[in-house]
């Protein structure tokens, strides 16, 4: 069985979490603080382990299924995750653990950027979200509750990108003018050509087959200066993966994102015409590559048997998600628009029938 990491409270022996708000080990039952770093030292690390032909059994029927067998610590219960998961809770107990082997040697992430935004801050979000819809239906907002709520850590590779780019555009000008009432038009062709190099700093893909990448991408932007080393503690109360989509999958991802962007900053370059064509577009782009861990918190809920899904940005509180429209209350809004300008129509006509 692999080896899992609990961070037990050092006065009543509860499972310590990573507190947001004070950035610091806290105990959910005696409220007891304790800095990371001097914390993570006294911490001594247990490993759950079980020898003899039982557990190679177990751990070769694990690994078949693409899954791994864990024991909790404090019931003993088997917890059962597949390879990608790094945090979890027992089924049992509900105690949080940390699969060590996920993130030791290679699989270490870079850095990672601690939660900031804590579950309550989550809910508040998701409420405030769904104020201010038009089109929202109302029944949603009364019978609608959020079915799960999770603080994950998602793997991301964050890449630094220089692009060497040259440009060539095809501009014209026209100028129209009449003298001696004659009508003149001159029309002006050019080619225009930009060329230099651009640099990106901590472009981040998300590197996970569970996330969306487009609801990851939604949520952005984080502040990479709150990136500090990673540390497994940060950690303790949250969930987290291990990336499963190495960095030669995303960093396509990553180029195209960076191609649209200096394809646009060198297009904005070009003023003063009034049609312009790019016609080549040579583009260089080197990368290098980190591993870190970013706080997301996932806010599902169910409505009319169909699943939405929510994703907080966990550093800055920004909340994407999509929501279901009320065709009815669209065409109701349609309606009384259109009633009052034709209203005011009217209004106008009869005023100026009796000017008249």
């Amino acid at each position: 069985m692999a080896d899992i990491r609990e961070y037990k409270c050092p006065a009543c022996g509860g499972a310590m979490e990573f507190d947001s708000k004070t950035q610091k080990m806290k105990c959910p039952y005696c409220d007891t603080v304790a800095d990371l770093s001097d914390f993570e030292e006294t911490q001594s690390e247990k490993t759950a382990s079980k020898e003899g032909a039982e557990q190679g059994e177990t751990q070769e029927a694990a690994e078949e299924g693409a899954m791994m067998l864990y024991v909790c610590e404090s019931c003993g219960g088997e917890i059962l995750a597949d390879k990608t998961t790094g945090a979890t809770s027992c089924p049992y107990c509900g105690n949080k653990v940390v699969m060590k082997g996920q993130f030791d040697g290679a699989l270490r992430p870079d850095y990672i950027i601690p939660f900031k935004k804590d579950k309550k801050q989550a809910k508040e979000a998701y409420r405030k979200h769904l104020e201010g819809k038009k089109f929202l239906p109302g029944v949603f907002k009364q019978q609608n509750h959020i079915d799960e709520i999770k603080g994950v850590y998602v793997p991301f590779w964050i890449f630094d990108l220089k692009a060497k780019a040259d440009f060539s555009y095809h501009a014209e000008k026209t100028r129209v003018w009449v003298s001696n009432d004659i009508e003149y038009t001159e029309h002006e062709n050019f080619e225009v050509k930009r060329a230099g190099t651009v640099e990106f700093e901590k472009v981040p893909a998300d590197g996970s087959k569970k996330m969306d990448d487009t609801l990851m991408e939604s949520v952005e932007p984080y502040d990479f200066k709150e990136a500090v080393p990673f540390r497994m503690a940060y950690m303790a109360g949250y969930l987290a993966d291990r990336y499963d989509v190495p960095k030669e999958e995303c960093i396509g991802r990553a180029k195209k994102r960076i191609r649209r962007s200096t394809e646009r900053e060198f297009r904005n370059t070009v003023k003063g015409y009034h049609v312009i064509d790019q016609e080549k577009a040579n583009m260089e782009i080197k990368d290098q590559a980190k591993y870190a861990l970013y706080p997301v918190w996932i806010l599902n809920t169910t409505w009319k048997d169909k699943k939405y899904i929510f994703a907080m940005n966990g550093q800055t509180g920004k909340i994407v998600g999509d929501l279901p429209a009320d065709n009815g209350a669209f065409w109701r809004f349609v309606a009384m628009w259109g009633a009052g300008i034709g209203l005011v129509l009217y209004a106008l006509l009869w005023v100026f029938m009796v000017l008249l």
